[in-house]
């Protein structure tokens, strides 16, 4: 994986992005492109083989891939969640893949700070059938509160109505992000919280917060893995639980 040109041109990438959240090199057009024709129409299964078909043998991505997604796929399957919540939607892998396994009843609100990314996401999600199942929004929680207040009054988020939040946005935002839930009290016992790239890139301030508060406002799972679309380098999944 470290010989790949696309993995390389990734690494070069790195300062694009960090303040565009895409490579820089076209490699998310081409995604939902290579989708369109390489997936049948309305099979979503089929959808996330293609995307990790192109993830392997055409261009990495920072999605989370097959190996972290089956810890996702379990961790949503347990909860059976109606009102979910992702921060960083990113190509809308991981959407496809909470989709898949949520409740049929069940609305995913997703979050994206970059809105091209979130017409890849959305035309990747009309594609496997599944668009009206997903909402997604184009800012951040931190951005001054216009994307609380959308959620809010535009999509009556309110105390206790979160079911399942899924982090995997900005590494430095995760415990701030947790916090702006947290005020606004939309969690309730038995929430589940599901945070990527803990260990890879790392975010030790928020284990750190979830390993003080366990047992007392949180029960905490590791799960040991590898970042996505390799085995050499390792990662941490956090499945935490909203104890009240």
């Amino acid at each position: 994986m470290f010989l790949r040109w696309s993995y390389v041109r990734f690494l070069f990438g790195l300062r694009h992005m960090g303040t565009t959240w895409q490579v820089g090199d076209g490699r998310e057009q081409a995604l939902a492109d290579y989708v369109c024709a390489h997936a049948r129409r309305n099979d979503i299964d089929d959808v996330i083989r293609a995307i990790d078909e192109f993830c392997y043998t055409k261009s990495y991505l920072i999605n989370i891939g097959d190996e972290k997604g089956k810890i996702l796929d379990r961790a949503v399957a347990a909860a059976h969640p109606h009102r979910l919540l992702e921060l960083g939607t990113y190509c809308g892998y991981s959407a496809l893949r909470i989709a898949r396994v949520m409740p049929a009843d069940a609305v995913l609100y997703s979050i994206e700070f970059n809105p091209a990314n979130a017409a890849v996401a959305r035309r990747i999600w009309d594609h496997a059938g599944i668009g009206e199942r997903i909402v997604v929004l184009v800012g951040t929680l931190g951005d001054g509160g216009k994307t609380l207040s959308a959620l809010r009054d535009e999509h009556e988020f309110a105390p206790g109505t979160i079911d399942f939040v899924f982090l995997d946005h900005e590494k430095d935002e995760y415990l701030p992000d947790l916090r702006r839930i947290l005020d606004q009290a939309w969690l309730h016992a038995g929430s589940v919280v599901v945070a990527d790239n803990v260990k890879y890139p790392g975010v030790p301030g928020y284990r750190a917060f979830m390993r003080r508060h366990e047992s007392a406002h949180w029960r905490t799972r590791e799960h040991r893995t590898h970042a996505e679309y390799q085995k050499i380098i390792k990662d941490l999944v956090l499945e935490s639980t909203f104890l009240g």
